[in-house]
This record gives C-alpha cells, structure tokens and sequence, in this order.
C-alpha cells in the first residue's frame, strides 16, 4: 500500500509540474506578443510581423573610393563632397586642411580638385580598404604608398581623359576626374573592386538622440588662426551644415549645401616634420588612444577614439569603454590640433584635451 501511495503521489508531482510549465510558457507566449504588437504589426494570418530597420550608408560589395580633395580658398566650392559616405579633414602645411572623402557605389561625373598626398591620410584609406586616389603625393607619402602596399592611383601619371584640369579654377586648384574613370584605372591596374571589410563605424538604422547634456547646435573648430571649420544644426533635416573660412559651403556643380548627419572630433597631435625642404610638412600622432567627441541630431557626447596600428580600424567608444552606435548617414571626421579650443553652442562651451594614453 505504501508503495502505490509513493507512486501516486509522484504521479500528481509530475502532472504538477507540467501543468505550471505550460502556464508559464503560455504567459512569455502572451508577454511576447504583447512586446511585439507594440513594436510589429500584424500579417493576413494574424502573426505578428516585426520590421528592423537596416542601416543604408554603409551596404554593397563595392570597394571605398578614397579621394584627395583640396580645400584651399580657390579650390572651393569642391564637387560631391556631400555623396562621400565619410570626408576626413586633416591640417597639412601652413595651418591649411586637405580633405579625403570616401565613396562606395556612388556614380559621379564629376570629383575633386584632386590634391597630393599627404602620409598620414593613408591610415584612413587603409583602415576603410578604400582605393587611394590623388594628384601626387610628398616624399613621406610616396615611400609609404610603395613600402605599405597601398592600391593607389596618381593622376599625375594618368592621361588627360582620365584626369583632366577645368577652365573655371586655376592650378592646382583645378584637377578633377570621375568615379567610373577611377574604376577603369583600379581594373586596369588589377586592384580590386570589390570588398566585405566591414564599416569602420557601427551604424544603426534606428535613430540615435544622444543622452548627453552637451547641446551641440553649433560646432566650432580651429585648426589654425585662419582656418576655422563650423557647423550649425538644422533641426528640421536633423543635419547639420558645414561652413568653412565663415562660409556657408556649397557644391560646385549643384550649388547646393553641403550639409552631414554626423560628426567625429579627435584631438591629435601635429608636428612639424624635419625633412630638410622647409616646406612645414606634418606628420601627426595618431596610433594611440586619443580623446575626441561624437555630435549629432543637436547632442554631443565624449568618446576614446583607439587606433593600435596604421592600417587598423578605429574604434570609436564612449566613455564606459563601450563601442557608439552612430545615426544612418555620412560623416565627417575632424581630426584636429589637439589644443584645438573646439566649442560647443550652448552647452559646455570649450573642449577639455586631457593627455591620451599610448597604445603598446
């Protein structure tokens, strides 16, 4: 009798249990459904159908396209600067920038002035796996092209179908070329053409709306007493648009405004490179841990921008050490003087540059 009472009692343990797990299972079936009609919809069968935006920027197979751009004063305005998925803007000699801009399956006719290269923009090329495009180049720059291996294509050595100089702007301000130029030039030179590196940054299809108490509505940035890059958001586009020298900039064709969804400052040393020329060549201080800002839609935030080698990507990560997501859309990278007295209107005004730490 004891014996079939201890098996009887099992019994209804068992059924117990069973009966509370499909209790629980129906509840998180119920609690799901409930998540997912918040955030789904429903199909003709009832079922619930949850839409994830994908980021557009950064999607294809088609290899970066890495242009030099000059931004001198009588090189502006410059052409499709806004097309460019990524510009980076870095000083170079006599307090001027020098801009590259980055494309990927873009078909433009029209792209420059194409400007020399300067050593340090390699990193950046690289680091996108992009083709180097450029109108000569420093001594720095040519023996890091060739030692590096970098796919590159000079349109000092290009014919004049390929490269071409426009009448409406003098030299050197006025060489230009094309996107499908360029493309014959890479399968001609047998690089390639395609590409599955990944984005440098970490794009988000969702809106980003930074939690931060920086506004960032207007952004200054010097990088010498005669060169000041700003930028003033337009709350309507959530964009913001790009002045330089204290004007507005334009395309050159289209005359429309070049405008960016996000911007990335890192304060990096610059240096005077002792070359004998006398020319005031730089070379910057950029493989190491540098501090910097991510701004967009009105918000900035701090991050650490960690770069461990030339060719390696960058990482950008907020300050709890954790990667940033960035908004759909292209972006500028001013990587400035570190002592540059970046400013932020309104908000917390002038940019603390704390020393960085050397990555071994």
């Amino acid at each position: 009798m004891k014996s079939i009472g201890g098996k009887i009692l099992v019994a209804i343990l068992v059924i117990v249990v069973v009966i509370a797990a499909v209790l629980l299972a129906m509840k998180l079936v119920k609690d799901k459904n409930i998540v997912e009609t918040v955030i789904g919809k429903n199909n003709d069968d009832g079922k619930t159908v949850v839409e994830i935006k994908e980021p557009q920027t950064f999607k294809g197979t088609d290899r970066p396209i890495a242009v030099m751009i000059d931004n001198h004063k009588d090189a502006m305005p410059q052409a499709n600067i806004s097309k460019a998925y990524a510009v980076y803007e870095i000083i170079v000699e006599g307090g001027e920038t020098r801009l590259m801009a980055l494309y990927k399956g873009q078909d433009l006719e029209k792209v420059g002035p194409i400007r020399s290269s300067r050593h340090y923009f390699l990193d950046y090329a690289l680091e996108n796996d992009a083709i180097y495009v450029h109108f000569g180049f420093s001594p720095q720059a040519k023996n890091d092209i060739a030692k590096l291996g970098v796919n590159n294509i000079n349109g000092i050595y290009e014919s004049e179908k390929d490269f071409w100089r426009v009448k409406d702007k003098y030299a050197p301000h006025n060489a230009v070329t094309n996107t499908k130029k360029i493309l014959e030039i890479a399968n001609r030179k047998d690089y390639r053409v395609t590409s599955d590196k990944e984005s440098v940054l970490n794009y988000v299809g969702d809106e980003i709306n930074l939690d931060s108490k920086i506004i960032a509505n207007t952004v200054t940035i010097p990088y010498s007493t005669s060169n000041t890059v700003k930028y003033e958001y337009d709350e309507e586009s959530k964009t913001y648009v790009r002045y330089s020298r204290g004007k507005k900039q334009v395309d050159w064709d289209t005359n429309k405004t070049v405008t960016t969804k996000n911007i990335i400052i890192t304060f990096c040393k610059n240096t005077r490179l002792n070359d004998g020329e006398n020319k005031d060549r730089q070379t910057i201080d950029n493989i190491k841990t540098l501090d910097g800002y991510y701004i967009t839609n009105g918000k900035a935030i701090k991050i650490k921008c960690e770069k461990t080698s030339r060719a390696g990507q960058t990482i950008y990560k907020d300050l709890e050490g954790k990667e940033i997501e960035v908004n759909d859309g292209n972006t500028f990278f001013q990587i400035c003087p570190i002592d540059s007295k970046v400013e932020f209107e309104p908000g917390e005004a002038v940019a603390e540059n704390t020393t960085t730490n050397v990555i071994q």
